[in-house]
């Protein structure tokens, strides 16, 4: 997408990522589609939890 860009280390490896905010304000939905994808990728190796047990933290914390 035009107006994202990756920033990478010497290895070509992706390390952050600049939206220009102009690309924010005229696509705001692919941006967050981006941005839920880069979160998705990163929290992959992360244990998993089964959905009454977040459920419950969740009421359980007040947040639900």
């Amino acid at each position: 997408m035009k107006g994202v860009n990756f920033i990478t280390d010497d290895k070509n490896r992706k390390k952050a990522i600049v939206i220009e905010l102009k690309t924010i304000e005229q696509h705001p939905e692919e941006v967050d589609d981006i941005l839920d994808a880069i979160v998705a990728s990163a929290r992959k190796e992360e244990p998993k939890r089964a959905w009454a047990d977040v459920k419950k933290s969740l009421k359980t914390n007040g947040k639900l």
